[in-house]
């Protein structure tokens, strides 16, 4: 079979199927409907002559061929980012596709300056394209190692091999409850009885998993994978949840959001720059490297 860009635009879409875990759950990633994700992947099967999943109200779940098909395509994506990233480090001048991968929230962060490496990369070359990428923890990691990014901002607790991490600022995180909240306006006496009756979101985004010992009431009735959906959560008044101080300080500064005994509740997580050692001699990958780290040293 001759791999053609048709073929590699496909593969992709079937990475991203797996890894979000079914089509519906892929639409966000890829930013298109779920009929159209279902009519490339049937396209991807009648190309490779294969059943790659079984989809249906049973759910998502990989044939054998499918299984297979997803390890080689991550080895042949891998592999056309290590060949577009050699051939662009050949030139002189900066080149190429920057991918990022990053945790959310990161934009209302002071010291996260990727903002400004972007721009200090932008004025040295014109002829940078670049891709950013805001998902979960896990798939910064996944991202990098696979290929599919060149770089990653985000947090790890188990180091995968093949990647390098470096411990960019370390991040500050509170337990919030907002206007509305029998916690928001109650005397201090009255706190740690009210904390321990708090439903507290669960989130499966979980930075923090194995961070905070707290003791408190974990009930899975609110559930969110991604800050912005603690913050909903959280608004509502009727839950109460962790979230990064400098995401939160917005609402606080409003007198919507109270930081709920933050000497007793709170924990520190060290957001990492991830890049992957096979990538070690990509110029542009380096080059984001050092423009982050001259940017810290300001």
């Amino acid at each position: 079979m001759q791999v053609h860009d048709v073929d590699l635009r496909l593969l992709r879409i079937f990475v991203a199927i797996v890894e979000c875990g079914g089509l519906s759950a892929a639409e966000s990633r890829l930013n298109i409907g779920r009929s159209t994700i279902s009519s490339h992947l049937s396209d991807l099967e009648v190309r490779l002559g294969l059943k790659l999943c079984k989809r249906g109200r049973s759910g998502f779940e990989l044939t054998e061929p499918g299984r297979v098909t997803y390890q080689a395509s991550l080895e042949l994506l891998q592999q056309c980012e290590a060949f577009a990233s050699t051939v662009a480090s050949s030139k002189t001048e900066l080149s190429g596709r920057l991918t990022i991968a990053t945790i959310d929230t990161m934009v209302s962060d002071p010291r996260c300056p990727v903002a400004k490496t972007i721009a200090a990369l932008r004025e040295k070359s014109e002829h940078i394209q670049f891709d950013i990428n805001v998902c979960e923890a896990k798939e910064v990691e996944t991202s990098v190692v696979n290929g599919r990014a060149l770089v990653g901002i985000g947090v790890s607790r188990h180091p995968i091999r093949g990647l390098e991490y470096e411990a960019l600022h370390n991040e500050v995180n509170y337990l919030y409850c907002a206007q509305g909240h029998p916690l928001f306006n109650c005397h201090d006496t009255q706190t740690k009885a009210l904390v321990q009756q708090a439903e507290v979101i669960t989130s499966n985004y979980m930075r923090d998993k194995e961070t905070r010992k707290d003791d408190l009431n974990y009930q899975n009735t609110a559930a969110a994978y991604h800050d912005e959906g603690i913050a909903q959560l959280i608004l509502s008044g009727k839950f109460i949840g962790y979230l990064p101080e400098h995401y939160a300080q917005s609402w606080v500064d409003k007198g919507i959001f109270k930081a709920i005994l933050p000497q007793q509740y709170s924990y520190q997580i060290p957001v990492m720059l991830i890049t992957a050692k096979s990538n070690a001699s990509s110029k542009l990958a380096q080059a984001f490297v050092d423009e982050i780290k001259n940017e810290y040293q300001k």
